[in-house]
């Protein structure tokens, strides 16, 4: 056997290619410009894309982790420089006049003959000294004071103190110590006593029941009932006592708003007790003009007035929520007599 026939020529480089050509299919030599058509562009789209989602991505995931930023106060409003005052209207008696007609007609009281009956000699006696006459007396000519009865005020402040009507339950002691915190807000769904201020150095207690939010340094805005005067064997005496000072009494809250949210499900002022808004289709109002005051529901008066006017008003009832319409009886409260004089 010759040799020379088991000695391998090397092969060159060209021979090499064309080994690695017959092998290649020629479908994939005509995707191979496809790919890179598209693979090309997408690489570019994609690398763009990134560089934008993951900025955004990592922003959006710090702005959740991030504390809330504070809330922006609401400028407060004005503090009035005067207070809703109890008084009293002059009224002239007329013939055929009777103390339980002037009540229904002029004072809108649709139950007088009950609130004040005979049958109950107390209750009479009250009246008359309330209207400065004798009601078994009265002649035509005599001069009368009226004053409005189970009067509603309404008025703006600032939450100093937050008290729960029932106790707060106890809760167990922790294993690690943890400091003494004040809760933020306190639950006054089952009621709570708060502390308000409507002028510097004049504060109100305020019941009010409430599922919102109340914090200290919160503005309420409520209507409310005011305190009536006490009498013996009376306990429904419907007056203020036009001596007792506003500071530091207690009011029962009706139509309530804390800072800029309305309570939609407070008491309506129907419900507070005792009152005959039902059986009168109103109710009167005692209050002060301003931005502090009255204003804030947006009455409108016969006449303009200034801030700061002590006002009586009749309030219609108009589907359960109390409101002062056009003709309705108002009255401005007069200093240097201290009686109320219609507007």
């Amino acid at each position: 056997m010759d040799r020379r026939a088991r000695v391998h020529t090397r092969s060159t480089l060209a021979e090499n290619l064309r080994t690695v050509l017959r092998f290649l299919s020629w479908k994939l030599l005509l995707l191979l410009p496809i790919l890179l058509v598209f693979a090309v562009p997408t690489y570019l789209y994609g690398l763009h894309f990134g560089n934008g989602v993951v900025p955004s991505l990592s922003h959006f995931f710090d702005v959740l982790s991030a504390p809330a930023p504070p809330a922006t106060p609401t400028p407060l409003p004005v503090f009035p420089t005067a207070f809703a005052q109890a008084g009293s209207i002059l009224y002239t008696i007329r013939e055929g006049d009777s103390c339980d007609s002037i009540l229904t007609f002029q004072m809108y009281m649709g139950n007088a003959g009950e609130i004040f009956s005979d049958v109950k000699p107390q209750t009479v006696q009250a009246l008359n000294t309330a209207m400065g006459q004798n009601c078994h007396a009265i002649q035509p000519g005599m001069v009368v004071s009226l004053s409005p009865h189970y009067p509603l005020t309404a008025f703006g402040g600032i939450v100093h103190r937050i008290e729960a009507a029932t106790p707060q339950q106890v809760l167990p002691t922790p294993l690690i110590p943890v400091p003494d915190q004040e809760p933020s807000t306190v639950n006054c769904s089952r009621g709570c006593l708060l502390t308000v201020e409507l002028a510097p150095q004049v504060n109100i207690h305020l019941v009010v029941k409430t599922t919102l939010s109340i914090r200290i340094g919160s503005w309420v805005w409520a209507q409310a009932m005011m305190p009536r005067k006490a009498i013996q064997g009376f306990d429904n005496y419907p007056y203020v006592d036009p001596q007792t000072p506003l500071a530091e009494q207690s009011f029962k809250a009706c139509d309530l708003q804390v800072d800029n949210v309305h309570d939609d499900n407070s008491l309506s002022c129907d419900q507070l007790a005792p009152n005959t808004i039902d059986i009168d289709g109103g109710s009167w109002l005692l209050g002060v003009t301003g931005s502090g005051g009255l204003d804030h529901w947006g009455y409108h008066y016969p006449k303009p007035l200034p801030p700061n006017t002590q006002v009586l008003l009749w309030l219609s009832s108009a589907h359960g929520n109390l409101v002062f319409k056009p003709g309705n009886a108002a009255y401005r409260y007069n200093q240097a007599t201290h009686l109320y004089e219609r507007l």
